[in-house]
């Protein structure tokens, strides 16, 4: 029995060892396993990246200076004089004396209608005329012939005076027949179409033989006077308004006079070689369009300009505290146009804009920015608002305020 309970008081002893061995195994395995994931833990941190460096970008401050900007208007081309060619005279084309774009002179002949019919009537009207004047030699002769007769108490006063009168209808006969012969010269001279101005021909749309007549409705050609040419453009009151007020004069003709040379930018983006001069001004609004008409006038001795050409004016006008901005140091998003202005320690901002006009590659801007603001240049398309930056100090003068001169 001794025996017995001796032998269970080991087998507990060695289970109680047994678990505290256990226990100590697995305290030590956890030990090792947070250790291990500590040191995982700093030698990640240690092996991080760094952060980037801030990006370098060129920037530039918002100065005062005084410049004019360029504008530019929409504009039509037309000659001095463009003149519709209309036959006066009804009848057959008999010829057509000029080509299509031809250069004409003043007086030359463009086309001849069939003369035949006026000729005649230019001959009827002279046998008319003939007529009348025989008439007036025989009223003549009969007043003659009474004269001496009334005189010496032949024949009454009264046969003198009915001759008399007979002669002045004689008379009155021969100058309505001189204006009947007149009237044909005239419609005679009308079948030999010539021009009124020197200039380019238009289009041809009637051909020989056609039958032509004053009521047609589509001319025989154009001519057009292009040895200078007026070219109209458009301002909207406030450009009115401002273009008015830079210059110098009491009259809107005395500041025409003060007007600085246009420039014509042709279809093709290539400026005019010669400049131009402002000489008109349209006498009110378009009430539709809420424009005003201008007109400037350009030499044209080569013929590079035809009416119907298109182009526009570049007009320089002073801003008053305006703002110009380079077109790549902006943004648009949401229609809405901004630029990155730098901060406190070089920290970016994004600033809306109000866009008032274009010069060239830049933006008349009226108000988000000031004088003395530092902007970004490039590269705002990857900035976000509050990023820091290496600010590149640029020498060029790319943003400018513009005084009024």
């Amino acid at each position: 029995m001794n025996l017995q309970n001796t032998r269970n008081k080991n087998f507990k002893n060695e289970n109680v060892q047994q678990i505290k061995t256990n226990r100590k195994m697995k305290n030590v395995i956890i030990t090792s396993f947070i250790l291990a994931l500590v040191l995982s833990r700093c030698a990640d941190k240690s092996q991080a990246p760094a952060p980037p460096p801030p990006p370098i970008l060129p920037v530039a401050a918002i100065v005062s200076e005084n410049t004019i900007t360029d504008t530019e208007y929409p504009a039509s081309i037309q000659g001095t004089v463009d003149v519709e060619i209309r036959p006066q005279v009804s009848g057959n084309l008999d010829r057509v004396l000029v080509d299509e774009g031809a250069y004409v002179l003043k007086g030359q002949s463009l086309f001849k209608i069939n003369e035949r019919p006026y000729r005649e009537q230019l001959n009827n009207a002279l046998a008319s005329l003939h007529a009348s004047e025989a008439a007036l030699i025989n009223a003549q002769l009969e007043v003659d012939k009474l004269t001496p007769l009334v005189q010496n108490k032949v024949v009454s006063d009264y046969q003198l005076k009915t001759a008399k009168a007979s002669q002045k209808i004689a008379a009155a006969n021969i100058e309505q027949a001189k204006a009947m012969v007149a009237s044909a010269r005239i419609n005679l001279g009308y079948t030999n179409v010539t021009a009124p101005v020197s200039g380019y021909i238009g289009r041809l749309p009637k051909k020989q033989g056609s039958l032509v007549a004053a009521s047609d409705v589509e001319p025989l050609t154009t001519l057009s006077d292009v040895h200078e040419v007026f070219v109209y453009f458009s301002l909207g009151e406030t450009d009115f308004i401002n273009f008015k007020s830079q210059y110098a004069g009491n009259t809107l003709g005395d500041k025409i006079k003060h007007l600085p040379p246009v420039s014509l930018i042709l279809a093709d983006n290539n400026a005019y070689p010669q400049t131009g001069k402002i000489d008109m001004v349209d006498g009110q609004f378009d009430k539709t369009t809420g424009a005003i008409t201008l007109r400037a006038t350009f030499p044209n001795k080569n013929g590079t300009l035809r009416s119907g050409n298109t182009g526009k004016i570049r007009l320089g006008i002073n801003h008053d505290d305006a703002i110009l901005v380079p077109q790549s140091a902006t943004i648009e998003m949401q229609d809405k146009i901004f630029v990155f202005t730098v901060g406190k320690e070089n920290k970016v901002n994004k600033m809306p804009i109000t866009v008032i006009g274009k010069s060239g590659t830049n933006y008349l801007i009226k108000d988000g920015v000031h004088s003395g603001d530092q902007i970004v240049l490039s590269g705002v398309d990857k900035l976000q608002e509050g990023q820091v930056i290496q600010p590149e100090k640029s020498t060029a003068k790319v943003a400018q305020i513009i005084n009024k001169k």
